[in-house]
């Protein structure tokens, strides 16, 4: 059974906790286990969450998920440029699968609500990295 890890940006709570939900049903849909889940502040922030969860044996992957919703300047943008890059790192430094379930930029929050199912789409890019790499 493939056990995952996910990180969780808080930032926008309602939104988190609705995308969580949706990665939990589809890692149970697809016989994997979350192992563990850490939270963190925003977007921002979890590359760092990620990496200490690829770094522990018993993660075979990570999702990160999170919204980043459009404001009056290109803070969105610059947010989710460097939370891509960090995660990208992660994957490529660990050897092991970092799927990036960030919503945005250049959505607003209705748009963000409407997408909350990426929380699901997140663990199963995870899940099938790891099938493509086996």
């Amino acid at each position: 059974m493939p056990s995952l890890g996910l990180v969780v940006a808080q930032f926008y709570g309602e939104l988190a906790a609705e995308m969580e939900q949706h990665a939990r049903d589809a890692a149970a849909e697809h016989g994997a286990e979350i192992a563990e889940t850490i939270p963190v502040p925003g977007a921002y922030d979890t590359p760092l969450a990620a990496d200490r969860l690829a770094r522990r044996d018993g993660i075979d992957a990570v999702a990160a998920l999170g919204a980043i919703v459009s404001g009056d300047t290109d803070h969105d943008q610059v947010i989710a440029d460097a939370a891509a890059q960090g995660l990208t790192d992660v994957s490529l430094d660990r050897d092991k699968p970092v799927a990036f379930g960030v919503l945005g930029p250049g959505m607003s929050g209705a748009e963000a609500r409407e997408r909350v199912d990426y929380g699901a789409r997140a663990v199963e890019s995870a899940l099938d990295q790891l099938e493509a790499l086996a």
